[in-house]
């Protein structure tokens, strides 16, 4: 993964998933959750920069230009969320036995890979 994304790795050794019922919650590292959170609202506002230019009738290509840089932009903060999560959760519920997690993560994988 990229420098990005590994600059967070020392950082998941804290990270913690419940999966007991349906009631399923995760705890992320004040760190990890503020860089989550900044990345997410710069994404918004790409978001509503977008809207804007549709709005003034900016040249498509342009848009799209944007658009693609968006889409970037939150596949980096899934990234992040895969890895803490691959790292803690998934790690834990192995050790646990509970092998169920293997499919549970090859699903939101396929899903990540559709985009």
């Amino acid at each position: 993964m990229s420098n990005e994304v590994g600059n967070e790795q020392e950082l998941f050794d804290d990270t913690c998933c419940s999966h007991e019922g349906s009631d399923r919650k995760s705890h992320h590292p004040d760190k990890v959750k503020n860089n989550l959170v900044t990345r997410l609202n710069r994404i918004e506002g790409q978001i509503r920069g977008i809207k804007g230019l549709i709005e003034k009738d900016t040249y498509c290509d342009d848009v799209i230009n944007q658009i693609s840089a968006t889409q970037s932009a939150l596949n980096s903060v899934a990234k992040i969320l895969l890895e803490g999560h691959m790292k803690s959760c998934v790690v834990e519920r192995i050790q646990e036995g509970d092998f169920e997690v293997l499919d549970e993560v090859l699903v939101t994988i396929q899903k990540l890979m559709k985009k």
